[in-house]
């Protein structure tokens, strides 16, 4: 392939140069490490790679320097930032954002000033969301409106709150069009979501009753949705809000509620997931391992694990397994390529 004219020098890609095979063995060879650390054997699936410009989110770095505003991800083991001038990764529509956010941090970031911009294609449009030092006056306010018309950003939030809106930023999970808070989670590819939606479904065709632990906005409550109740579980209020809106206005789901609710320092003991038939966890990279020493007690039948750390998964795995349950197979999921980052899904079962 051509490799990215950055790449060498840019964090964000480290395998660009290596041959497709050898690649795949690489990141197979993550998650079978991991798995082997922990004692956990299983079947391991092939890989299931995303195409590349496929990347909907990203979180650029910022800095008005002497010679012209830099935008882009940080340099290779320094916080030195590369200047994008293109991305295999990210979606074409981001890229063709850049040369325009320049312009606007220029006119609005103080010599030496520095930002970080968090970029999500939605279906309604682009979504731009900042954390710099300039505060949301009412002189910041109205520039970045007059911004998000000339580089039709569809919304811009600052310091996490909404302070322009061009229209709705939303995602279309399962049946469900979801109104998306400002800054929410995605996963960062549809492809790589949608992948992960059918292994979830597939893993728990037969369940009834769901806990979704650790529901963000709903990516496996509203397919899951489609054919059983689900309790989603979440933190953050704002995403809880936007699953019951979005599960109120979408004809042909069976009942979804929610529970706001931190999920480390509170997981469901055995006594409450023995309520459901089955379980999805998408936790953080942290892993879950109090959750999964619940469910080793519990009666729960199923589960699905969809998990960004090979690491934190293999030992949940393992916990799991020494109270009774098997893990039936293990799907790898490439959604940042050319990194030695790889997401992958697992099958449980009593």
């Amino acid at each position: 392939m051509t490799l990215c004219p950055h790449f060498g020098v840019c964090g964000g890609c480290a395998y660009q140069d290596i041959a497709d095979a050898d690649y795949r063995t690489l990141k197979r060879n993550l998650v079978a490490g991991a798995l082997a650390r922990h004692g956990v054997e299983t079947t391991i699936a092939e890989i299931i790679e995303v195409p590349p410009g496929t990347r909907r989110r990203a979180t650029l770095k910022a800095k008005n320097t002497a010679a012209g505003v830099a935008l882009g991800f940080h340099a290779a083991r320094t916080h030195s930032i590369v200047d994008l001038a293109r991305c295999l990764v990210l979606r074409p529509s981001l890229v063709a954002l850049l040369p325009g956010l320049r312009v606007m941090l220029a006119s609005l970031l103080p010599a030496g000033g520095d930002a970080e911009l968090r970029l999500t294609e939605t279906e309604a449009g682009i979504d731009l969301g900042l954390r710099w030092r300039v505060p949301n006056d009412a002189a910041a306010i109205a520039a970045l409106a007059g911004w998000a018309e000339k580089l039709d950003l569809v919304r811009i939030s600052a310091h996490g709150e909404s302070v322009v809106s061009r229209g709705v930023p939303s995602v279309r999970l399962g049946k469900a069009l979801v109104e998306l808070p400002a800054e929410t989670f995605l996963q960062s590819t549809r492809e790589g979501e949608a992948v992960l939606q059918t292994f979830v479904r597939e893993t728990l065709s037969d369940a009834r009753h769901v806990a979704d632990l650790f529901a963000g906005c709903g990516t496996f409550t509203f397919p899951l949705a489609e054919t059983a109740r689900v309790h989603a579980v979440e933190i953050e209020a704002a995403m809880l809000a936007a699953i019951a809106a979005a599960a109120k206005k979408t004809p042909g789901l069976r009942p979804v509620t929610t529970e706001k609710r931190n999920l480390f320092k509170r997981p469901p003991g055995p006594a409450e997931l023995n309520a459901f038939d089955a379980v999805c966890l998408d936790p953080p990279r942290a892993g879950a391992i109090e959750q999964a020493g619940a469910l080793a007690k519990s009666t729960v039948g199923r589960a699905a694990y969809v998990s960004c750390d090979a690491a934190t998964f293999a030992r949940d795995a393992q916990v799991m397994i020494a109270g009774g349950w098997r893990l039936i197979r293990v799907v790898p999921v490439d959604q940042f390529l050319w990194s030695s980052h790889i997401e992958l899904m697992g099958s449980f079962e009593r």
